[in-house]
């Protein structure tokens, strides 16, 4: 019998492989996938199959129903803001579309989420902005992305928190699965954007002078630059 670590660690391995299959399109809408199948297949017991296939199903990419079986949902219904399934569509063929659908989607909420954060945000919040501001200019040349996109992320966590909209908050992880997406699949430039990496400290700024109509319109375009970016790496 497999003991507690090694179930998670063979379940994992499991999810891994299908997850990224089923978003990359290899089991299309409707596919049954069988449990003694995939039993076989990654030589694993019932217990870590079903186990996969229960966060899969709460990811929405599947559907269990006795009688039938496991059962791939269609893309409608797959649960698009869980950050899995954000990192395996990005990992997949589905890449440019997912990364401008995203982008999109900070594009209408980040530029509210910055006039709000100018608004409510606390000191220590605002000295955060500011250190992680000052993060990027420090990581934004020498090919530093790794180290950029933990400044970066964070940044924008800060932003989506202190809005003091808890729907615009839980965009946190959505935000930092497409930043550091970008960054591993190579979606970006060698050295950020000066002059968007200058709008983040400019944003910093504004939102700790409490002047909401220029943290908005900075933040937007810091996004508007990151569609100009997709257009030209992955149109």
């Amino acid at each position: 019998m497999e003991n507690q670590g090694a179930g998670q660690g063979l379940h994992a391995r499991v999810l891994e492989a299908l997850g990224p299959a089923i978003t990359a399109g290899e089991y299309p809408p409707g596919t049954i996938l069988r449990t003694d199948e995939l039993e076989e297949r990654f030589e694993v017991s019932r217990t870590v199959i079903r186990e996969a296939i229960r966060v899969l199903e709460s990811m929405h990419l599947v559907a269990s129903r006795r009688r039938v079986g496991v059962t791939v949902r269609p893309a409608e219904e797959w649960n698009v803001y869980d950050p899995r399934v954000i990192g395996w569509r990005l990992a997949g063929p589905d890449r440019p579309r997912q990364l401008r659908s995203l982008t999109v989607l900070r594009s209408a909420v980040e530029p509210v989420a910055a006039g709000l954060a100018a608004r409510h945000a606390t000191p220590r919040q605002c000295a955060e902005l500011t250190e992680h501001a000052m993060g990027m200019v420090a990581t934004s040349r020498g090919q530093q992305l790794d180290a950029y996109l933990v400044h970066d992320t964070a940044f924008h966590r800060v932003i989506l928190n202190a809005s003091g909209n808890e729907m615009f908050a839980r965009l946190g992880d959505v935000v930092a699965a497409v930043l550091t997406g970008r960054t591993h699949h190579h979606v970006m430039f060698t050295d950020p954007d000066p002059a968007a990496v200058t709008l983040h400290v400019q944003v910093a700024e504004a939102v700790r002078v409490g002047d909401a109509d220029r943290a908005e319109e900075l933040t937007r375009e810091i996004t508007a630059g990151a569609m100009a970016e997709l257009d030209v790496l992955a149109p």
